[in-house]
């Protein structure tokens, strides 16, 4: 039989099967993190963040009509599109590695292969396919409705595309595949740039190729041409940027034009070195380094060029014509691109009569990317008919801009920039930022930037952002052993700590990690925030010695991290088999090998250079890599045809091919199955949309809601825009409230939540304009008394008056308050009239509270705001108890949610909490058997957990005790112990924590039943763990000192609570204090994806 049908026929089958068990295992709803965000788009063809999905959101919303345009279907068809798309991804993985295993075989696609030809080839695809297939990070991906299994599928084609391409390279009308690929690409810029990170191969494969035809004395000609200008460029560029560094923050200063031109240098000798050293193939080599960097400049090109700054021209385009020429918006955009679809039909015309063959193909390829990409054009669209969910408000030329620049992210150095000990020394100011009015663009202020002292700066930082909004500060300094002073850090930063934070936590810990997740094993689903943390989120293999050398003994780990579900032992058979296959690809085809390399280098550590990611990230970022995973799974696949060409030596080739594919297909894809499904299984968890229709079904009618971070947001707008649950409430993200236009929606209806009354109009906020303002006491301004936070706002933080704000210097002007004593004035008939507040509480007159912060930033004041504008008349809730702003003790749990009330300490509202927890609340199938909760799930599940034994103590200390009992035994009804048990080894012993206070509401209700189950499983894990830590030594022992500390500590709680509740069943003073388990989500707000 021919190879192709061969080859087709087995590749769909892998398709088939991949894509059956995506679908299997398929969450029932919307996930966490970003996948309620793009549902709701999805659903209602809305705007995620920047810098947006179109494409994502335009097949999203097809496979919704396809299951039946039913909210209750809506995120399941999303996740099945996703399915759908990672099957597919795995059949153009299949074909990848069939084609370089048919290249070492030197079979040609229309040959008729031997059986031992067909199985090795085959085989090679199935294991390399199916490896990836059942990978803990792409499966994950693949689950759910993010956009990274989309991008993935995006990957799996354009690089197919090119052997594709390849195969029939000198037939009429190839170049047709090449077309193909930047009208892939273009598309795939409306689901996630990562896919342009196959250009680098992709122009490897073309050299390869075309290799023969190239004049290479002449390229070598012009490439020196090119060097020696770039050296002397770049030497005048570090004069002039010397001279400008005194005042301006430029990125570069004197010391960046010395690495380039060392650079230029270098990069010469390479080339003159690799043509020495292999003269007898000079022609490959020396090709190979400079194509390899037209690989690197057409992807710079790409991403700047096509994707930045056709926009930007465009939108300077449409200013010009709007405030110039009096016409309406996109009048300008719209002439742009005619101009430029002219500039490209003349070039085409030109090229064509020249017989300029690679001008008519570039200028084609630009045509067909930027057709791809105009999907951006269908945002701008849906953001003028103002839809519920619209972020960064692009309804308009101008503000895509920021939006494909993720501007609200804000930037970070990658070449040259600050340490993160650095203070700013000035305020540099460039270029005119403008912003959509009326009928015109207006101008809002130019950019600002921080400027930092030259000795405040080093070459390619890695440890930089000195802010410590997340603790990233804290974390380069405890990682860096620098300790904190009272002025701020012992010492900056050095080179050698920057290449430690480099090599050690971005490198190993961000990225090898992970590798090793996916081909050796893990060790469970705990995140792992600190390196040399030995418990949590490691890799391990599964061969004792080996685990036992890094993290110390694990047979003695607790039993919830051994029988977690994401402890995968792999026995390190996927990366040695992989590795096989790396080194035998290389010594078989080392053109191809380095294509795959490549990949592997671009989708893998040049991300990592690129993100530069600081410490304490707020999740795992293992999806970001699954395309060096992908190339990894090439090699894996080819080490199939190594192991049967060592078994060809004792056999028939038939009969080796036959064994090495089923040895290789039982040790590495079959074991991978059997390890990573249990923890991949998300077919019956819905608890992202329980938990939101818990914290809405809290609220009172026409209620608002702040949220903070992702996990409580996007689920929220999913349980609001898809399923409808609870439309007049208004969710407003704390994270987003540090932006101008998102303060700005907050003054429009949304669904059937009213508009919401904010004190500063939209040109007070508008672009940096209060996005920070400090604390300065006044003399004339007593400050031991209380004042109206409202007047105060309005008044004062509000107003331009210079004598109200500090001048900064370099023509910067900050906002200031005088005061941190605020009041806000109660209207008891009215709080009582709205239910705000029970007939029995005590209402005081005004609520005072003491302000925390020396400094405010736009967010705190934008809810401060609200809270004053809103005069008690309409419910505020907060899905966290603590807000950090000085009023917590107004705080009163309502159900998941807290609602502010004028009423001091007053912790539970007990009836209304008491209707809603025993007859609304759910918890997202965590009482059906099987169901796996990771970390993330189980925080929440803790959430929910703490809020029923927050009533319960409550009930019991108002000696209702068969209430409390019955509440008590609602939430363990609700959450299997298979599948959430009490005792639990996790971050913090948060968990344990959370079901000690669950323990004491127990023995406060008198349920002994209750008490003793609960106390035997925490009791077990606590004693479990110290016996682990106790099993360390070195500085394995000495980094978990602190979480035995507390183990210790808990151990001691149990006991003294054990003794505290005699059989009268007394009620005490508690034990332990009540605490919030849902511990504050990190802001990300500034994260980058």
């Amino acid at each position: 039989m021919p190879f192709k049908k061969i080859n087709n026929i087995a590749g769909w089958l892998i398709c088939l099967i991949a894509c059956t068990v995506y679908v299997l295992t398929a969450e029932a709803g919307g996930s966490f993190w970003d996948c309620g965000e793009f549902v709701s788009s999805c659903y209602k063809l809305q705007i995620p963040h920047p810098p947006g999905a179109p494409l994502f959101v335009l097949l999203g919303r097809v496979f919704i009509v396809l299951f039946g345009n039913n909210p209750l279907t809506a995120a399941k068809a999303v996740n099945i599109m996703n399915a759908l798309a990672s099957g597919f991804t795995i059949l153009f993985l299949f074909w990848t590695i069939t084609h370089f295993a048919r290249r070492i075989a030197n079979v040609k696609t229309g040959d008729v292969v031997t059986r031992a030809q067909a199985w090795s080839i085959i085989g090679a695809g199935v294991v390399g396919a199916l490896a990836y297939t059942f990978s803990d990070s792409f499966w994950y991906s693949a689950v759910e409705g993010e956009v990274y299994a989309m991008s993935s599928f995006f990957t799996g084609i354009v690089f197919w595309a090119i052997l594709k391409w390849e195969n029939h390279a000198d037939e009429p009308g190839a170049d047709r595949w090449i077309v193909f690929i930047f009208f892939m690409m273009g598309l795939s810029i409306g689901v996630h740039l990562l896919n342009l990170l196959t250009i680098p191969a992709i122009v490897m494969v073309y050299y390869l190729r075309r290799q023969d035809t190239f004049n290479y004395p002449l390229l070598r000609k012009w490439f020196l041409r090119i060097a020696i200008v770039g050296g002397i460029i770049a030497f005048i560029g570090a004069l002039i940027m010397a001279n400008a560094e005194s005042t301006d923050n430029v990125p570069m200063d004197s010391t960046m034009g010395g690495l380039m031109i060392f650079g230029v240098l270098i990069a010469i000798g390479l080339l003159f070195g690799v043509e020495r050293i292999n003269k007898d193939r000079k022609a490959l080599y020396g090709g190979m380094y400079i194509f390899f960097l037209v690989g690197c400049a057409v992807t710079g090109i790409v991403q700047v060029g096509v994707i930045q700054y056709s926009v930007k021209m465009a939108g300077t385009f449409d200013r010009w014509f709007v405030n110039g020429f009096g016409m309406p918006f996109f009048a300008g955009f719209t002439i742009f691109f005619l101009l430029l679809a002219a500039v490209i039909w003349w070039g085409l015309k030109f090229a064509s009569r020249k017989g300029w063959g690679y001008l008519r193909l570039g200028l084609w390829c630009v045509s067909f990317m930027l057709i791809g990409y105009s999907t951006y054009v269908t945002t701008m669209i849906r953001s003028n008919a103002n839809p519920s969910v619209d972020m960064y408000n692009v309804d308009n030329p101008i503000s895509l801009v920021g939006y494909l620049g993720r501007e609200q992210y804000g930037d970070f150095p990658l070449l040259y920039g600050q340490k993160f000990t650095a203070n700013p020394v000035d305020v540099k100011t460039s270029g005119m930022r403008y912003q959509k009015s009326r009928d015109k663009y207006i101008e809002i202020g130019p950019d600002r930037k921080y400027v930092y002292a030259a000795e405040d700066k080093m070459v390619f930082p890695r440890v930089w952002d000195p802010s410590n909004d997340q603790n990233h500060a804290d974390y380069y300094a405890n990682f860096l052993g620098i300790g904190r002073t009272q002025q701020g850090y012992e010492r900056p930063p050095n080179q050698i700590d920057n290449v430690k934070f480099f090599v050690a936590y971005q490198n190993y810990w961000m990225y090898l990690r992970y590798f090793l997740w996916n081909f050796a094993g893990k060790q469970n689903d705990n995140q792992g925030l600190f390196t040399g943390n030995v418990r949590d989120g490691n890799w391990i293999t599964g061969i004792g010695p080996i685990d036992n050398i890094f993290y110390g003994d694990q047979s003695a780990m607790p039993d919830s991290l051994k029988n977690n579900k994401a402890h995968n032992t792999l026995f390190a058979l996927p990366l040695i088999l992989g590795l096989i296959g790396l080194f035998y690809h290389f010594k078989r085809r080392g053109g191809d090998a380095m294509v795959t390399m490549l990949l592997f280098f671009f989708t893998g550590f040049a991300i990592v250079i690129y993100l530069n990611q600081a410490g304490f990230q707020p999740r795992e970022r293992d999806y970001a890599y699954v395309g060096s995973f992908y190339a990894f799974a090439i090699w894996i696949g080819l080490g199939v045809m190594k192991v049967r060409d060592w078994f060809a030596k004792k056999m028939t080739g038939v009969t080796a091919a036959i064994l090495a594919t089923l040895i290789c297909t039982l040790a590495v894809p079959v074991l991978m199955a059997q390890q990573e499904w249990d923890d991949h299984d998300r077919s019956k968890k819905e608890l992202p949309r329980d938990l939101a229709k818990d914290y809405l079904e809290s609220c009172a009618p026409n209620a608002i809601l702040f949220s903070y971070g992702d996990n409580d947001t996007y689920p929220l707008w999913y349980a609001q825009e898809v399923e409808g649950i609870r439309p007049d409430v208004r969710v407003i993200n704390s994270s987003l409230l540090g932006i101008d236009w998102y303060i700005n929606e907050l003054r429009y209806k949304v669904n059937q939540s009213d508009p919401i009354d904010v004190i500063w109009t939209p040109e007070q906020i508008e672009g940096g304009k209060r996005d920070y303002v400090l604390y300065r006491p006044k003399p004339e301004i007593p400050e031991n008394r209380y004042y109206d936070l409202y007047s105060v706002m309005k008044d004062y933080i509000g107003s331009d008056d210079p004598s109200k704000m500090e001048d900064r210097g370099g023509g910067e002007a900050l906002n200031t308050f005088p005061v941190r004593k605020f009041s806000v004035p109660v209207d008891k008939a009215l709080v009582l009239k709205n239910g705000t507040v029970n007939a029995t509480d005590s209402v005081v007159s005004e609520m005072r509270f003491d302000m925390p912060k020396n400094a405010m930033v736009k967010n705190d004041l934008a809810l401060l705001n609200i809270i004053a504008a809103n005069k008690w008349n309409r419910p505020i809730y907060f899905t966290n108890s603590s807000a950090d702003l000085g009023f917590d003790q107004y705080l009163r749990r309502d159900g998941l949610s807290w609602r502010l009330v004028p009423v001091q300490n007053s912790r539970v509202n007990t009836d209304y909490m008491m209707g809603k927890a025993m007859n609304v609340f759910s918890s997202g199938n965590a009482q059906t058997p099987g169901v796996y909760f990771d970390e993330e799930n189980r925080r929440h599940l803790n959430s929910i957990r703490s809020a029923y034994t927050e009533l319960a103590l409550d009930l019991a200390s108002k000696n209702r005790l068969d209430d409390a009992k019955k509440v008590l035994r609602k939430c363990d009804a609700m959450m299997s112990p298979a599948n959430f048990p009490y005792g639990f080894t996790g971050r913090g012993n948060l968990h344990n924590r959370n079901s000690l206070m669950f323990l004491q509401a127990c023995y406060a209700a008198g349920d002994t039943t209750l008490a003793t189950k609960v106390e035997a499983s925490v009791k077990k894990d606590l004693e479990q763990q110290m016996r682990y830590y106790n099993s360390l030594t070195g500085t394995n022992a000495e980094m978990m000192s602190d979480e035995k500390r507390m183990t210790d500590n808990y151990l001691k709680a149990m006991v003294e609570m054990k003794n505290t509740y005699n059989p009268a069943i007394q009620i005490p003073g508690k034990t332990i204090a009540p605490v919030d388990s849902t511990v504050k989500p990190l802001d990300t707000s500034k994260k980058k994806k």
